[in-house]
């Protein structure tokens, strides 16, 4: 497997929301150029130690990668081109959020090939994004959805979060119908997750928050809802039309060779796994943690469970010199009588039903 993808972290956003505990800080115009340069360097010492890749998919992620500005996001492009070998057909994706996608030049970073973008909506309604602490409205999706398409990137991608504080069933369609308007072939949905050192979680006292019964009410709510607008939902969070499905994530479900790179970025390249820890100076000097084996069998079915395509018999013997095991398939139909799983000749699945226990169901199969 000599393909690659290149993960870049930018740890910087123009404040915190609500629900965020990433690695995350607002930074001056000097420290957004000094990272720059951070990034330029090791994107040259990690390709004289990986000279045989390929890179096929790039992914710009935070924070908010937008807030570097056009000219800065193309300088690592040309860096990572200069750098690497790069596929013809490389799919490179930036994370934008609303309000910082307005300033940037999309037409320009079309021109240096990009030609996807990741737009962090999570909500179509003001008084959601409010309460989530978000810095952009609705109308600022609608604008930035259109500067993207003016500059001849159609593959866009929206978020959506469900399980938002006083959120109910009218208002996440209100939402979905937002994002089917917008015509986008991507929707990634993520359920509101309270972690104790963010807003939510130290003054949980203020909010009200969905209880498992409603959440697990939104996730299929969605799945439903999406799936009769004509989109596949390929991965436990994420849903496509037209197979625009994200290449960069499928790398990480299916075990492909993948390069974080910044501070808190993971990396699996060869069976080996590493990332580096929250420091932009640890990262400038080249200290990463080792991380233990990756490419293991049971990752392997813990991860290609979280698709539509689950584990298939043929590749799992590819890739491990062996079949699925007896026990393994036995323990798998008595989740299928429940409805959870599907089985056939070629392996097993998740249903949406399935989808909705995937961490239960997978623990206990592994």
């Amino acid at each position: 497997m000599n393909s690659l993808g290149l993960y870049i972290h930018v740890p910087f956003c123009d404040g915190k929301c609500n629900y965020c505990d990433f690695y995350s800080f607002k930074a001056t115009s000097k420290e957004l150029d000094e990272y720059t340069d951070i990034l330029v360097e090791q994107i040259v010492l990690w390709s004289n130690k990986l000279i045989d890749k390929t890179v096929d998919t790039v992914y710009f992620g935070g924070g908010t990668p937008s807030l570097l500005g056009t000219s800065r996001l193309v300088r690592i492009i040309e860096a990572i081109r200069k750098a690497f070998k790069i596929a013809c057909d490389c799919e490179i994706t930036l994370e934008a959020n609303p309000t910082s996608a307005n300033s940037i030049d999309f037409s320009e970073l079309k021109i240096n090939g990009f030609n996807r973008v990741s737009l962090g909506m999570q909500s179509a309604l003001d008084e959601e994004l409010k309460l989530l602490g978000r810095r952009h409205l609705k109308a600022d999706v609608i604008t930035s959805v259109d500067n993207i398409r003016k500059s001849g990137i159609s593959n866009i991608s929206l978020d959506v979060m469900l399980g938002i504080p006083q959120q109910n069933e009218k208002s996440l369609i209100e939402t979905l119908d937002f994002s089917i308007f917008l015509d986008v072939p991507h929707i990634s949905t993520y359920m509101l997750s309270v972690e104790p050192d963010t807003v939510f979680g130290r003054f949980r006292e203020r909010f009200t928050f969905a209880d498992d019964d409603a959440q697990a009410k939104f996730y299929m709510l969605t799945s439903d809802y999406l799936k009769k607008q004509g989109f596949t939902h390929y991965e436990i969070s994420n849903f496509c039309k037209d197979n625009k499905y994200s290449r960069h994530n499928m790398r990480y479900w299916e075990l492909k060779d993948y390069l974080g790179l910044g501070p808190s970025a993971h990396s699996l390249i060869g069976s080996k796994r590493f990332y580096y820890p929250k420091s932009i100076e640890a990262f400038k000097n080249g200290q990463f943690i080792e991380d233990g084996e990756g490419k293991t069998k049971d990752e392997y079915i813990m991860l290609m469970l979280r698709t539509d395509r689950g584990v298939n018999n043929k590749d799992f013997k590819l890739l491990f010199g062996e079949d699925l095991s007896d026990s393994f398939i036995r323990k798998a139909k008595t989740y299928e009588r429940h409805g959870y799983i599907k089985t056939d000749d070629n392996g097993i699945s998740l249903t949406e039903k399935g989808f909705l226990l995937s961490n239960t169901i997978i623990a206990d199969l592994i």
